[in-house]
């Protein structure tokens, strides 16, 4: 299962907190797994240099289709510029056909708890889509 292990792109000042963000993306078939990931390389590369973001991670599980995601914000704001910014919002629009499935969890932590642990993202996104609050 290829990962890209959390990357810190800033260190947020301790006494601060993060808002943080979970996806679970599932793409409709097998054809679509190499052009999902090619996309979220990119989407990936711009993380690196967004404004307000603290760190991100990427598993991509290509048999099951799946890709998950979590990243660590300044703010909700920062997140959402990101996402409308050129190339994750071309690449959100672009592959919007070829998604089966997403759940999106988002919560704020205090800075010194990043990196985020995986364990609980997953918890949070499986609690996120059995509630669908």
């Amino acid at each position: 299962m290829p990962t890209l292990r959390w990357t810190t792109v800033s260190t947020p000042a301790p006494d601060t907190e993060a808002y943080v963000m979970a996806s679970r993306l599932e793409v409709r078939s097998l054809g679509d797994v190499p052009r999902f990931f090619l996309r979220s390389l990119a989407a990936w590369k711009q993380v690196s240099s967004a404004p307000g973001a603290y760190g991100a991670s990427l598993i991509a599980e290509p048999l099951k289709r799946t890709f998950w995601t979590l990243s660590a914000w300044e703010d909700r704001d920062a997140l959402y510029t990101y996402a409308k910014t050129e190339p994750h919002k071309s690449i959100m629009n672009g592959l919007r056909s070829t998604m089966k499935d997403s759940v999106f969890t988002f919560w704020q932590v205090p800075a010194a708890g990043l990196p985020i642990d995986w364990t609980d993202a997953r918890r949070r996104l499986a609690e996120q889509e059995r509630t669908g609050a």
